[in-house]
Parts: C-alpha cells; sequence; structure tokens
C-alpha cells in the first residue's frame, strides 16, 4: 500500500514539475491561448456562411428583355449591383481585382433563345478568391438558368410536383457555417496540442540536460511518463473547458446539444491518448525541428481522414478501414455525437471502448519504447 502511495505521489510530483516548465516557456503560453481563443473565432468567422456583396460586371452586348432580365435578377444581397463594361474591360478588370465574375451575354441571345436554340452566355471568374468561386459561380448560373427558363414559359411559374416536399435541416436548421466551424477547431485543437505539449516537455528535458537528473532520481519510466500525460492533459481539458464556455457558447453564441461533460470526458480519454503517441514522437524525434516534421507526417492524415474535414462515408474503403485505428476518428465521432446531436453515453460508448483500447495499446508501445530510450542514456 505504501508502494502504491510513493508511486502515486511521484506521478503527482512530477506532474507539477511539468506546469512549473509550461509556465517558464511563454511561446507555448501564447500557442495556447491563441488556439482555443483567436484561432477558434476566426475559424468559425473566417468563412462566410453564404455569398454576400459579390462584385460583377456584365458585358451586354444583346441589350434584350431578357438581358436586361438577367443583370437585374444579379442584385443585393448576393451580388453587388452589376458593373456594366466593355468586352475589352474584362480580363483588366479580373486582373486589377475590381469584379470576381464577368459575365458576357452574346448577340442575338433573347432571339436564339427563343428559335429553341441553345446559345452560350459566358462566366468568367476570379478563382484567387476561391470560396466566392466556386459557392458563387454556381449560384450565378443558377439565376441565369432559371431567368432563361421563365422567360422561355413566358410567365414565372411554380411547378406542379405530385408531393409537397417540406425540408427541415435539423440541428442547425439555418446551415450556419460558423456553428460547425467553432466546434470542429476545438476538437482539431485538442488534437494538436496535446500532441506538441506532451512531445514538447520531453524534448524541453532532454535540450535543458533535465533527463539526466531524472534518471538518478528513485522513480521509474513509467512515473515519468504518467507525470507528463496528466498534467498536459490537464492543460489542454481546462483550455477546452474555456473555450466552450466563453468563446463557442459566449462569444459565438453556438448552441451546445449535448452534455458538455461527456465531451469533456471522452476529451481526456482521447488527450491519454495523443499524449501518450507525443511522447513517442517525443523520443523518436533528438529535437524540436525534427518533432515538427514528424507531426507534419502523422497529424495532417489523422486529422483530414477523421471524418471531421469530409464525411469518412465519401473516402474510400481502405482508407476508412484504416482510420479505424486512429483516435482522431472516433473522438471526431463520438464530439460530433455529443455536441451536434445531443447524443448520450447509449449513443457514444462505442468511441469510447475505441478509445480505451487504442489508448492501452499506444500507451504500452511508447512506454515500452521510451523505458527503452532512457535505459540506452543511463
Amino acid at each position: 500500500m505504501a508502494k502504491r502511495s510513493s508511486y502515486l505521489a511521484n506521478i503527482y510530483r512530477l506532474g507539477i514539475k511539468e506546469f512549473w516548465s509550461l509556465i517558464r516557456d511563454p511561446i507555448m503560453l501564447v500557442l495556447i491561448a491563441y488556439a482555443f481563443s483567436f484561432q477558434v473565432y476566426v475559424a468559425a468567422t473566417g468563412i462566410p456562411d453564404r455569398i454576400s456583396r459579390i462584385p460583377v460586371a456584365v458585358v451586354d452586348e444583346d441589350d434584350s428583355a431578357l438581358s436586361g432580365r438577367i443583370v437585374s435578377a444579379l442584385q443585393p444581397p448576393e451580388f453587388l449591383p452589376p458593373q456594366r463594361v466593355t468586352l475589352n474591360e474584362v480580363d483588366a478588370g479580373l486582373d486589377d481585382g475590381l469584379f470576381t465574375f464577368s459575365i458576357d451575354i452574346p448577340p442575338n441571345f433573347q432571339r436564339d433563345v427563343l428559335a429553341g436554340r441553345s446559345p452560350a452566355v459566358q462566366l468568367n471568374v476570379d478563382a484567387t478568391r476561391m470560396g466566392q468561386a466556386f459557392t458563387g459561380s454556381a449560384y450565378a448560373q443558377q439565376v441565369i438558368l432559371g431567368e432563361v427558363n421563365e422567360f422561355v414559359q413566358r410567365y414565372r411559374s411554380v411547378p406542379q410536383l405530385p408531393v409537397d416536399l417540406a425540408l427541415r435541416m435539423r440541428f442547425n436548421p439555418a446551415l450556419t457555417q460558423s456553428w460547425f466551424g467553432a466546434l470542429m477547431e476545438i476538437i482539431n485543437n485538442v488534437t494538436m496540442l496535446s500532441i506538441v505539449l506532451a512531445g514538447a516537455a520531453l524534448i524541453r528535458e532532454r535540450e535543458h540536460g533535465t533527463v539526466e537528473h531524472l534518471l538518478v532520481m528513485p522513480v521509474t519510466p513509467s512515473e515519468i511518463m504518467l507525470g507528463k500525460i496528466w498534467s498536459m492533459g490537464v492543460v489542454v481539458l481546462l483550455a477546452t473547458a474555456f473555450s466552450l464556455h466563453f468563446i463557442v457558447q459566449g462569444a459565438l453564441q453556438v448552441p451546445i446539444e449535448g452534455s458538455v461533460t461527456l465531451f469533456l470526458a471522452i476529451a481526456a480519454l482521447h488527450l491519454f491518448v495523443t499524449t501518450s503517441m507525443g511522447i513517442f514522437m517525443g523520443t523518436i524525434a533528438r529535437s524540436m525541428p525534427q518533432f515538427g516534421l514528424l507531426m507534419m507526417l502523422v497529424l495532417l492524415p489523422m486529422q483530414m481522414l477523421s471524418g471531421g474535414s469530409t464525411p469518412r462515408e465519401s473516402m474510400p474503403k481502405l482508407a476508412q478501414d484504416i482510420m479505424e485505428f486512429a483516435p482522431t476518428t472516433h473522438f471526431v465521432a463520438a464530439s460530433q455525437a455529443i455536441l451536434y446531436r445531443g447524443g448520450g453515453f447509449s449513443v457514444v460508448w462505442p468511441q469510447i471502448v475505441a478509445l480505451c483500447l487504442i489508448g492501452a495499446a499506444f500507451f504500452i508501445g511508447s512506454l515500452a519504447y521510451f523505458r527503452k530510450s532512457i535505459t540506452r542514456m543511463a
């Protein structure tokens, strides 16, 4: 019993030592504060929910009733009032960024449409403005085709369908992008910061020469590793709770459907896995630049293929099967179920079991390699 008490006391004291080391590292403190405050806010508000006030130029070579209808349909709030320009002014205006779209309506456009032919309307897009280019070009095409169809029918009609389809968006009725962006940024930051802090804590020991001090102390490699895991995990977990309450729910007014306590509990389990990964990577890397390069190789695929950026169903089957062994896959699935859809323990228990198994495997593997590394240094 006394041996077990001494074991836990050593883990606690080593964790407190990590807190003091982190406090003396202002760059890392700034990174944590930035990632869970400003970066979350920017990720939520930086990408517009929909196109808004896009500058557009029109070359009307037909000057007909149909071309006039198309021009009049391109109005705020989606577009700025169209600028009528000549054909020679189009390229210069796009190059100078004066407008994002230019629409060239050819001569005899209305006559060709009424004659049943298919005249082409040229839509030029400044693709350097990617968000507006992708969304706005599709919307501009819909506007033009809608006006042409209504003109051909000679009246604005409401199609008579055999059924009345009523669409309702559940959990995010207005399809507000910030609701998704803010929470996913927190989920991604939990993974990134936990790996960075745990790995940097070990590399900091090596660079400052304090690893040798640990080797002569009556502590085991498992105590050293667990001290780093719990301390860095607590830092990230507190930052996550702060960001959820003050940034997401406070500043951004994003509603959270499920239990924040359950989410934080699963986040703590996920942190056990990712901090173990961070220590393993910190043991392999000999310096912070090497650790950064190794993180790029590991973190980017985990983030991109976890289901947070694109649905896993749209990925190849092989990628889905491989990502079942990644902790981010199960953490993202559980987080989305809780925060977006209000899922409880009965919904997310498979992800909890998966995180426990993956965490045990990563911890045992990391501990074995860390013990071997410590022995070699001794």
